[in-house]
Parts: structure tokens; C-alpha cells; sequence
């Protein structure tokens, strides 16, 4: 086990755990130090623009809505970023199905059979003689723009504002109150437009302030579209699939959206001005004088309660996002004098802001959250844990909480899964819907290192309260989770050994060949430990089958002092050495059970010099900071953070680009996230050459 490990109960156990069996929480190195000015520190990183930048779209929400907007505040010129950022409006429960082809059943999916120490497993990754199913599987459900609110802006003569005749831009997210303020010139004329999202609802509020309106050269149209499975969510040249049904009422108008199967409701409510429907999915909202405000509501079901009024809506994001930054964890490098210093902190704020935005509602996030679709709008469940456990490292765990409950929803569906390729337990999925249903793919359903990720969550969750409680809701879960993964090696001379077949964390290498990867290993080792640690919590045995698997299980491989990505991967350093260095994330992302720390830190040294990070993720410098910063390599972890590389370029909106169909990746984010709370808790985390100076209060970090 790794150094500084304890004794409890016969297991040993990292420091996190420890401090878990405590109940207690580690404090951050700075906890005793004076308050931190956390308005100063988020408000200096306050994102401004001042010119149409599609990297620069800017989003206001509440966890459950989002809404992307353009440089006027709303989405005015949805063109302009369409190919790079497209704005949308979404919602955590905005999904649609396009109906099935003719002749095409879920249920007629015929899975690929693997051998399996001379038994067949079968997996959803078989599309030959089946594609139209296999696409249709894949693509649906999707996630759906809500509707397009943006302004209708006339010339004097009429016709339609172009995207040059915008100028004086000035547009500032204010990130203590969460409102986004938009100041720009059209025709010689100001205008001014704030937007913000309440707190509790999905609702918008929009005010604007011009003299263009009572000229009737500046109205706010909302327009709706079918769905899509494509990344901007939405079809627009498809009108005859859907229906919006208005039904005015005073000052008041309720649309009825209806898209095949799925249905929900758009509610928009103004004190002064004239609404009508000017297209089939159309429908606009002049003014009169210099003042236009309206909110704007959406809803799963009819939304029959009142409308909060537009300054109901403001006093509701400030008082939410006050709130959000005045708690949990924060941290102050303004005393740094390290050149990179204000850009991670920059990094770090923003980042803070995007992952409340985008992930932490109540099911496990896109990769591009509310933003846009990636991969159809699905979750991935193995980014679940990059999305979202920073929260509890940041004393935000009630925001991780909130996507929880969906794996006791999906329980029978990973359980069904497990019973059908004739394992115990439940193996959860990896790319789903809200159904839990386990999207088809080449790679996908052979991935296993998601398995031990609910056991982690329920662990943090006890960490936070280590009661009764806890241990009720999370204990069928830990339970039913390890009996799965005890029952997943294969025993062989008298070792138990993961795969084949399987797809590693880095997915580079061939499913039929892949045995016993580090990563894989250690959370395997660090899951059913943690299992036996909740029987015992509870009064209970040990169960005998998980403590077989963990006395016999394959220890993590290595070779000439380091490790190897995977059992037999010699040229590991060499021809495998890029996509993601997952051999990290053993000690780093994990606590590291089953790990040598100086054979760690040698591979960590290896790993720097020798990967193609220009081939890596977004989430794989955080991950070898996490692992630097536990063995007090400070400026490894630093240098990891701020590698200069394609796939960990931070837009001015903090999104962090991948590829031009990917530009924003939302486990980066967490990923940073965790990896400052880990650096920020660990001796030696920052830098010790004099020129840091890390301040931090409420962080808790990793387990």
C-alpha cells in the first residue's frame, strides 16, 4: 500500500479513509488563516467581450437550465457560432426519440458474442447486418433545444440587422450574481440587455433597455425547433414533425410543444407589449417606450403555477450564486508571483462556474452539459466521476448528490445486464439516456473502470456524513456493485485477472488482447475493499468471495522501476504513449490502493517526458497533477496543469477546447478542479520555490 496508510479493522487504508472512518473531513493547509475575499477572487475573473468571438459564447443557468447566448445577450446571431459554438437551450430533462424506422425494435438487437474462458458473453458492439438499428440505438434519445430567444433588429429601412452592424460591444458576465449584462450600439443607438436564470426554476428573465424598441426597430422572438440528434440539438427545416399550441392568457402566453412522443411546455409572461405567433414556431414580443422585459419559463409538464416576475428572477440568481461562492471551498494565488498564476486562477474560477452550470443536475452530464450535444446529448458514465466528485473535494457535495439517485433508478437495468452475459451483481452501463439503456458502440460496453465509480460516490457521501443514514441508502448499491466485480476476473493459476475481453481507460489497445491494467487493477482493489469496509460499518462478515479476489488479485504491472499501462505493454513508453496515461490515475484520481509511491513517482517522471500530450484529453493533465500533487511534486503538477497543448486550451468563456466538434469538454473542468484541491491539501502540492502562494479555506479534497 501506498505510504501513510493506517490500520482499521484489518484493512488498510489511505489517510482519506481514514479520515472517513473518523468522520471527519481534511481541512485545507490554510483553513486557520483569515477569511479569502472570495468576491474579489471571482470577480477579477469576471469573463468581458468586446467583439463576436464563438469561443466566447457565455451561458447563464442554474444546474438544470442553461441558456448560451451571443454578444447580444441572447441568441441574436445563432449563425455566426453555429459551427464552432452552437447556442442552444437545454434543460437536464429535455430529451427526444425520433420514431423508430419501419420494421426497427429495440428489442430485436442482436449482440456480439466474446469468449470468455470458453463461456460467450454477449456485447452491444455489433453493427454489421443491423446498422440502421445500431444507428437508431445510438442516436436517440437525444438531448433537445428548448427554443431560440433572440431579437428581431430592423434597419431604418426595414430589413435585418446584420452581424457587422453590431458595435461598442462591451458584454461581462458578472460571476457573483450570475447575470450577463450585454451593452453594444446598433444604428447609433444603445442598447443594453441583462439576462439571468432563477435559481429554483427553469426560467429565464430578459430585460432591455433602448430607444430602438418604442421604434419598433427591437422586439424578442422565440422561435422552436424539431429535434435533432446532431450537435446544435435542433432541426429547423422540419416544421411539419412538431406542433406549438399558444394559448394567451393575460400578459401571459402558454405554448404547448408536442415532438412525436415527447412533450413539454414554454411559458412566456411580460408587463407591457403586444405577443404574437408570426411564423408555425415562431412568435415575437414588441414593446412600448425604452423598457422591454419578459421571463420565460420551461417545463416538462403544463407549467399552470404564476410566473416570477423579471426582478423576481435576478434577486434569485444573485442570491444562488452569492450563496454558491460564499460556501464550499475556495482559493486565492493573487499573492503568487509565478507567471501562470493568474491564469490558472482565471482556469480555476471559471471552471468553478461552468461544472454548477453544466453538472450538477439530477442525472450525470453530457460532456458538454447543458451546452450542446456530444455523442447525442448521452451521458458517459465513466466521465460521471470527472464531472462531478470535485464537488465533495470542495465541500459542494450536495451538488454531486443531486445526480446520485439516478443509479438506484437504473439499478435494474444493470441488473438485467449483469444476469444476461451470466455475471453477479449489476454492471452499469456506459453511454446512456435517461433509460440507463447501454448505448451500442465498438468501444463502449467493453469499458469497465465506470464499475467501481458508485462505491466511490457512496464512500465520499459517508466521508460527509458517516452515519446510519448513509450507510441505508448506499449499501445495496456498494453491495450489489462488488458482487458484480467479484465475480468479473477470470481465475487463472490461482490469479484472479481482468479481461480480456475489455477496453482499457485509453481504448488504444485491442479488446481481445487487454489483461490486467493498472488502473483498472487498483479501482478493482479499491472497491472491493471499500465494499468489506461497509459490511463492517454495518455489523457485518466479510464476504468471503471479495476477500478471494482481493488476496489473489493481479498486482498492478510494472517493469525496469515503473508501470506499464497494462500486463505484457512493454512499449508502453514508447508506441502506446499517448491518448490517456491512465496509469496515473491509480495514485492521483484514486488513493492509490495497491501502489507502490516510489514506483509511482518514477512512472509520473516518465510519463512527463516521454507522453504525446498533443494526443491527450482534456481531463489527463488534471489527472497527472492529481498524482503529482500526492507525491509532493509541486511543480510537476503545476507544469501538468499548464502544458501547452491542443486538447488544454482554455477559451475566454473557460470551456476547454478539443476538436472542432468537440469545443467544450466539461471533464477537464472537474478534472482541474480536483486536481487544485488535491494539490491545495497535499504537502508539497504548489511549488516551494518561494514564487506561490496558494490561500485556500473549505477544501477537502479527494478520498
Amino acid at each position: 500500500m501506498i505510504m501513510g496508510a493506517g490500520v482499521a479493522g484489518g484493512l488498510l487504508l489511505p489517510d482519506g479513509l481514514l479520515r472517513s472512518l473518523a468522520g471527519g473531513q481534511a481541512t485545507s493547509v490554510a483553513a486557520s488563516r483569515p477569511a479569502l475575499d472570495r468576491r474579489a477572487i471571482v470577480t477579477r475573473h469576471n469573463p468581458v467581450v468586446r467583439k463576436l468571438d464563438a469561443f466566447a459564447a457565455l451561458t447563464v443557468g442554474n444546474g438544470s437550465l442553461a441558456f448560451t447566448a451571443d454578444i447580444t445577450g441572447l441568441q441574436t446571431f445563432t449563425d455566426a457560432y453555429h459551427d464552432q459554438f452552437p447556442l442552444c437551450t437545454a434543460a437536464h430533462w429535455a430529451w427526444h426519440t425520433t420514431p423508430a424506422p419501419a420494421g426497427v425494435r429495440a428489442s430485436d438487437y442482436k449482440f456480439k458474442q466474446y469468449d470468455v474462458n470458453g463461456r460467450k458473453v454477449g456485447y452491444a458492439t455489433e453493427a454489421h447486418g443491423q446498422q440502421v438499428l445500431y444507428d437508431w440505438l445510438r442516436e436517440n434519445p437525444h438531448r433537445l433545444h428548448l427554443g431560440r430567444i433572440g431579437l428581431v433588429l430592423k434597419t431604418t429601412d426595414g430589413s435585418a440587422a446584420a452581424v457587422s452592424d453590431i458595435t461598442a460591444i462591451e458584454q461581462t458576465l458578472d460571476l457573483w450574481s450570475g447575470s450577463l449584462q450585454s451593452k453594444f450600439e446598433f444604428g447609433g443607438q444603445p442598447v443594453v440587455i441583462r439576462t439571468a436564470c432563477h435559481s429554483d426554476l427553469d426560467a429565464l428573465a430578459i430585460a432591455i433597455d433602448s430607444p430602438l424598441i418604442r421604434d419598433g426597430r427591437l422586439a424578442v422572438r422565440i422561435a422552436f425547433p424539431y429535434g435533432s440528434p446532431e450537435i446544435d440539438m435542433a432541426d429547423w427545416k422540419s416544421a411539419e414533425r412538431h406542433q406549438s399550441t399558444c394559448v394567451m392568457g393575460d400578459h401571459r402566453a402558454d405554448i404547448a410543444r408536442k415532438l412525436d412522443e415527447d412533450r413539454y411546455d414554454a411559458v412566456m409572461s411580460w408587463a407591457a407589449g403586444q405577443f404574437q405567433q408570426t411564423g408555425a414556431h415562431e412568435f415575437t414580443l414588441t414593446g412600448v417606450g425604452d423598457h422591454l422585459e419578459c421571463a420565460v419559463a420551461f417545463s416538462p409538464e403544463p407549467f399552470t403555477g404564476a410566473m416570477p416576475t423579471v426582478d423576481a428572477v435576478f434577486q434569485s440568481a444573485a442570491g444562488h450564486w452569492q450563496n454558491f461562492w460564499s460556501g464550499g471551498g475556495a482559493i486565492d494565488l493573487s499573492g503568487s508571483t509565478d507567471e501562470r498564476a493568474v491564469e490558472l486562477e482565471r482556469r480555476i474560477v471559471l471552471s468553478q462556474y461552468n461544472t454548477a452550470v453544466h453538472c450538477a443536475g439530477p442525472m450525470p452530464p453530457q460532456e458538454t452539459g447543458l451546452l450542446f450535444n456530444s455523442w447525442y446529448g448521452k451521458s458517459h458514465l465513466e466521465m460521471h466521476w470527472w464531472h462531478a466528485a470535485h464537488f465533495a473535494a470542495w465541500g459542494r457535495i450536495e451538488l454531486l448528490e443531486r445526480s446520485l439517485d439516478f443509479y438506484h433508478r437504473i439499478m435494474p437495468v444493470a441488473k438485467a445486464t449483469a444476469v444476461r452475459q451470466g455475471y453477479d451483481g449489476v454492471r452499469w452501463p456506459k453511454m446512456v439516456g435517461p433509460d440507463g439503456r447501454d448505448s451500442p458502440s465498438p468501444v463502449a460496453p467493453l469499458l469497465i473502470w465506470q464499475q467501481p465509480h458508485p462505491i466511490y460516490y457512496a464512500e465520499l457521501c459517508y466521508r460527509k456524513n458517516p452515519d446510519r443514514q448513509t450507510l441505508a441508502r448506499w449499501s445495496d448499491i456498494v453491495f450489489q456493485t462488488a458482487t458484480f466485480m467479484a465475480s468479473y476476473p477470470l481465475l487463472e493459476k490461482d490469479q484472479y485477472n481482468l479481461g480480456p475481453p475489455l477496453k482499457t481507460v485509453s481504448e488504444n489497445t485491442d479488446a481481445l488482447t487487454a489483461r490486467n491494467p493498472t488502473y483498472e487493477l487498483t479501482y478493482w482493489r479499491f472497491g472491493l475493499e471499500t465494499a468489506q469496509l461497509w459490511r463492517q460499518r454495518m455489523g457485518m462478515a466479510a464476504e468471503p468471495r471479495w476477500a478471494d479476489v482481493l488476496a489473489r488479485l493481479a498486482p498492478p504491472p510494472r517493469q525496469d522501476g515503473v508501470y506499464l499501462l497494462q500486463e505484457g505493454l512493454t512499449d508502453t513508453y514508447t508506441k502506446w504513449n499517448y491518448d490517456h496515461p491512465a496509469l496515473l490515475g491509480a495514485y492521483g484520481a484514486q488513493p492509490g490502493y495497491g501502489v507502490d509511491r516510489e514506483t509511482m513517482r518514477a512512472t509520473l517522471k516518465k510519463v512527463m517526458d516521454a507522453w504525446e500530450w498533443d494526443r491527450a484529453w482534456g481531463w489527463d493533465f488534471p489527472m497527472a497533477a492529481m498524482n503529482a500533487a500526492r507525491l509532493g511534486e509541486g511543480e510537476l503538477a503545476v507544469r501538468a496543469l499548464m502544458i501547452e497543448s491542443v486538447k488544454n486550451r482554455y477559451l475566454p468563456n473557460g470551456h476547454i477546447y478539443q476538436r472542432p466538434n468537440l469545443t467544450a469538454y466539461l471533464p477537464a473542468n472537474g478534472g482541474l478542479l480536483g486536481a487544485v484541491a488535491t494539490m491545495a491539501i497535499s504537502p508539497g502540492g504548489f511549488p516551494q520555490d518561494g514564487k506561490w502562494s496558494a490561500r485556500s479555506e473549505g477544501l477537502v479534497g479527494l478520498l
